[in-house]
């Protein structure tokens, strides 16, 4: 690898991490404004997406330990957002599924959410974020099948 290969990696892996840091620094403070953190809301934003999950593989989807998924359940629970009920199938898988409640509030504060994402985006047009998008799907894909 030569020195400006390596320049280049080296600034993209600072400008990478800069833009996400700024990115989620917006998102968390949304996220914060509704008396939750990140995992939470990954948690009920999942929830709300893709319907009832297995504890199980909550952690995997979200990118959670599965221990520090039976806490997070465990305070959603408390606020009434979220509750888990046992498969009719298999009586060891345990799903988390949305409360009515649970529902109401994601519902309700998901599209703001939204809003504020866009926003802190702004700095591309669309057709450079749909490229970026892509551009660290690749970048994504190819640094997780070379992880050894």
């Amino acid at each position: 690898m030569t020195d400006q290969q390596r320049n280049d990696a080296l600034a993209l892996f600072i400008s990478l991490s800069r833009a996400a840091q700024w990115v989620n620094a917006h998102a968390d403070r949304d996220i914060r404004s509704h008396d939750m953190n990140r995992t939470e809301f990954g948690v009920l934003e999942l929830l709300h997406h893709k319907g009832p999950q297995p504890l199980q593989q909550i952690g995997g989807k979200v990118l959670m330990s599965s221990g520090n998924i039976t806490y997070v359940v465990d305070k959603l629970e408390k606020k009434g957002l979220v509750r888990r009920r046992a498969s009719t199938e298999d009586r060891r898988l345990i799903y988390a599924e949305l409360t009515d409640h649970g529902q109401t509030f994601i519902t309700g504060i998901f599209p703001g959410h939204i809003s504020v994402i866009e926003s802190a985006v702004k700095g591309l047009t669309q057709e450079e974020q749909r490229a970026a998008a892509e551009l660290l799907k690749k970048l994504g894909r190819y640094a997780q099948e070379n992880y050894k």
